[in-house]
């Protein structure tokens, strides 16, 4: 049975959203450790030593802080990602002039993933501001930047509209881009090469829980080892554009590097690594077999 073309999108669009929470509940702590590391790295002498102070300055809950923008953020980014790129890979067929229902290479797949994270972006980044903000908040006072924090998710974004109005919620937009069109590049591409590795020959819609988990922590760990550089410029300029304004990516960048050495920039690579392979292999985990369920149900009717 032929899907619906609107049928399809959401079914993609809820299958990314199952996805996007699974990641946001396995990972958010790291993803939390990782923002602090690369904000402020002269604080942290390592992932243990970021985990013991949160714990002892903040508590437990310092590890959550910035959950509910952290899964609003995943859930909009994987819902318009996952939608995306089923249409991306039809725009690809097109270009290569294949019909619909071919199946595309690991690569023409790479291709589809990182057109579809352009589109991805725009939801992404305000959401992604207040979560960094808000996990950093802690930082920023500490440090003297900031004389009193905001410590819930509706005082940030207050503080953000008064501060720099509607646009200010797309701070970092160009590195966020930067970071997502070439990284999901990676991202898919692994993914796909893994699948096509354990399916050896067969079916990859066979595939198991195992194999899927897998294959998608290698995804994640590409995305991450290719563009982590780039994600740390994102977080400072989102971060630190709290205390006045922040210069922009190659500023930023070229700041870091002159001040601070080239390794400034790999700061937080560790939980962030950690992340990428439970929190990615748990969000294709959900998003393959969601879609898969879904998918058998439409096909029923």
């Amino acid at each position: 049975m032929r899907i619906n073309s609107a049928i399809q999108a959401a079914i993609d669009l809820t299958a990314g959203a199952a996805g996007g929470t699974a990641c946001v509940v396995t990972g958010q702590p790291f993803d939390t450790a990782k923002v602090k590391m690369q904000t402020f790295p002269d604080m942290y002498k390592g992932i243990v030593d970021c985990f013991v102070k949160t714990y002892k300055q903040v508590g437990f809950r310092g590890f959550y802080k910035g959950t509910t923008p952290a899964l609003v953020a995943n859930i909009a980014e994987n819902s318009v990602l996952f939608m995306c790129y089923g249409f991306c890979q039809q725009i690809v067929r097109k270009i290569v002039g294949v019909d619909r229902k071919t199946k595309l290479s690991d690569l023409q797949n790479a291709a589809a993933g990182s057109f579809a994270s352009a589109f991805a972006t725009l939801v992404l980044c305000p959401t992604e501001l207040v979560k960094c903000r808000l996990q950093a908040m802690h930082e920023m006072q500490l440090s003297g930047k900031i004389i009193q924090g905001h410590n819930t998710v509706w005082s940030v974004v207050k503080g953000v509209i008064q501060k720099d109005g509607p646009l200010g919620f797309y701070r970092g937009l160009s590195s966020t881009l930067l970071r997502e069109v070439p990284g999901y590049f990676f991202f898919f591409g692994g993914y796909e090469l893994s699948r096509t590795f354990f399916a050896s020959g067969r079916s990859k819609d066979e595939l198991g829980p195992i194999p899927l988990l897998l294959s998608g922590g290698f995804g994640g760990s590409c995305l991450w080892i290719a563009v982590y550089p780039v994600d740390c410029v994102k977080s400072r300029i989102q971060v630190l554009s709290m205390a006045g304004k922040q210069t922009g990516f190659m500023g930023t960048f070229v700041t870091v590097v002159r001040t601070e050495g080239v390794l400034a920039l790999y700061s937080g690579l560790k939980p962030t690594m950690i992340r990428a392979f439970l929190a990615n292999g748990a969000l294709f985990l959900a998003y393959e077999y969601s879609r898969k369920l879904m998918m058998k149900q439409v096909d029923s009717y």
